[in-house]
């Protein structure tokens, strides 16, 4: 069976594509289980600097693939149960792995697809892009994406975008914050390159350490919180790559990672 999923690495920078564009790069077992590999992998790669994720031709994904739904049909309860795990931890990988991920978004993301988005720390979608929940309009539900969508847009956006299961359009997605950028498709690569060049220039480990803060201070008490940024700003203060960040930065020259 051919691989639905393509890794390109150039320089530090790794490119991971969903290569099933015949069915709209739509996630099936394959490929859940060849994304969650790919991206607990990333999570011991010391070297990148940044991920994206991509979806070969004209659609980034639209979400689960109809032979796969239909073999859940035959699936009873518990069944169903572990296959959702594992598609919950396809999910989780992305958005636990400790590199920056740009979403480069083109023509649609829809259902599962959304839930990709929403993993991902940096979303960048062309003008004509198409989002939604659309699960209740199958009868069923966006059960397994919701903690990851919950914590991108908030309950109010979900609670609406959830239950009508709608359509929506780059600007609404960019409002409710699933995406962070708009351009026009022509324009798609040259700003999902900057996003990555903007991290680049970050130190490679502050970059790291960042989004971490964002992803953990939400989740702590307000006394867990300060002692946990102070240790953090702390041994970041005296690490190599904070001191030499702030040497460049005072003696007016590019730091060494540059």
């Amino acid at each position: 069976m051919p691989a639905t999923i393509v890794i390109e690495r150039a320089e530090n920078v790794v490119r991971v594509r969903m290569n099933r564009p015949e069915v709209r790069n739509a996630l099936d077992g394959a490929m859940i289980v060849e994304l969650t590999d790919a991206f607990i992998a990333l999570a011991g790669d010391d070297s990148s600097r940044a991920v994206v994720l991509e979806g070969a031709g004209t659609m980034f994904s639209g979400g689960a693939d109809v032979n796969y739904m239909r073999a859940s049909l035959e699936l009873d309860q518990d069944e169903n149960y572990r296959d959702a795990l594992r598609l919950s931890d396809m999910f989780k990988a992305i958005n636990d792995c400790p590199i920056p991920v740009v979403a480069r978004v083109q023509g649609a993301a829809l259902g599962g697809g959304s839930g990709l988005v929403a993993v991902c720390d940096i979303a960048i979608a062309d003008d004509n892009a198409v989002f939604g929940f659309t699960e209740a309009k199958l009868g069923i539900v966006p059960a397994v994406i919701s903690p990851f969508v919950l914590a991108k847009i908030g309950p109010g956006h979900a609670r609406a975008l959830f239950t009508t299961a709608e359509r929506f359009g780059a600007e609404r997605a960019r409002v409710i914050g699933l995406v962070h950028e708009i351009v026009p498709a022509a324009s798609l690569d040259a700003a999902v390159q900057g996003a990555v060049d903007e991290i680049r220039a970050c130190g490679p480990q502050a970059a790291r350490v960042a989004k971490k803060i964002a992803r953990t201070v939400p989740n702590l008490a307000p006394e867990e919180a300060r002692e946990w940024t102070a240790r953090t700003i702390s041994e970041r203060r005296t690490s190599a790559e904070g001191q030499e960040g702030l040497r460049a930065f005072l003696d007016k020259r590019a730091p060494s990672w540059r």
